[in-house]
């Protein structure tokens, strides 16, 4: 990890920078309906079933240039703009901007070091907010619209394994813990992999009072609460597994997602993924 200092000056943009590429962002993510020569080739993605495809945000509350990709991340989420994909988005706050105003109340460690691992394995020079990793393969800044498509679209051509989250519910005697129980296809790789499963909300507001946001009102989706690997996909074997989250505020199942992932070791390469929530 690079000293604080460092990662102060990567992150700040000036307004202008941020509002243009905040509506070139927007554009893209409600632009995306088919073409009139595309009608055909659409027709036909839509009805086979989407391939599920990773998108993890490195954000900060302390981070001026977060918010519009924060917003963006609701949208891909929202909109799912990408025909043929399933976008997964996660919300993973950093701590290194924890010391420059503002202590995000989502960030954590675990979140940091998620990143450096990304950044290492992509020989990516030092880490920076905000930062799009793609199915753990594929790193984007907000400032390149067109390598965020092109990311989206490159991800969802990669078959996935598939992954089922079955059984959630409140423990009935703890309603702060919730059981799921996971299940992976067989991996045809030709070497383990990891399964993590990650609790998030799907709605966060937070007042930010000090430091480069100060005085906004800030809207987070699918904020990460935990991040736990809970076994290894071996060669040529499923995987299955019973779970329990501790939810640190309790507020039913309504505003909780859980998503399982499978990837190379690293974190690398998604090899596959799933989301639940609550029915609307």
């Amino acid at each position: 990890m690079k000293p604080i200092s460092m990662f102060y000056g990567c992150c700040r943009r000036s307004k202008a920078t941020i509002l243009a590429v905040f509506l070139g962002l927007t554009v893209f993510v409600f632009a995306q309906g088919p073409k009139p020569n595309d009608r055909a080739a659409s027709a036909s993605a839509s009805a086979a079933t989407p391939v599920p495809v990773l998108v993890e945000l490195f954000t900060s509350e302390g981070c001026s240039s977060c918010p519009p990709a924060d917003i963006i991340l609701k949208r891909l989420d929202d909109f799912q703009p990408i025909s043929g994909a399933q976008l997964i988005v996660l919300s993973e706050h950093v701590t290194y901007w924890d010391q420059l105003g503002w202590k995000d109340p989502n960030s954590s460690p675990k979140f940091t070091d998620r990143q450096s691992s990304y950044e290492r394995r992509l020989a990516i020079p030092e880490p920076y907010t905000p930062q799009f990793v793609i199915d753990g393969s594929q790193s984007v800044s907000l400032e390149n619209l067109h390598a965020l498509e092109d990311a989206l679209n490159k991800a969802k051509e990669n078959a996935k394994l598939p992954i089922a989250i079955r059984d959630v519910s409140l423990d009935p005697s703890n309603p702060t813990v919730v059981r799921a129980h996971i299940a992976v296809a067989a991996n045809v790789e030709k070497h383990s992999a990891d399964v993590y499963v990650a609790l998030a909300l799907n709605h966060v507001e937070s007042k930010v009072l000090r430091g480069e946001n100060g005085g906004k009102q800030l809207v987070h989706v699918a904020v990460v609460q935990q991040l736990t690997k809970i076994g290894k996909l071996s060669n040529g074997k499923a995987f299955e597994e019973d779970i329990q989250l501790k939810v640190e505020r309790p507020e039913g199942l309504e505003n909780v997602r859980i998503v399982a992932l499978a990837q190379d070791p690293g974190p690398g390469k998604l090899l596959g993924a799933a989301m639940w929530k609550s029915a609307d």
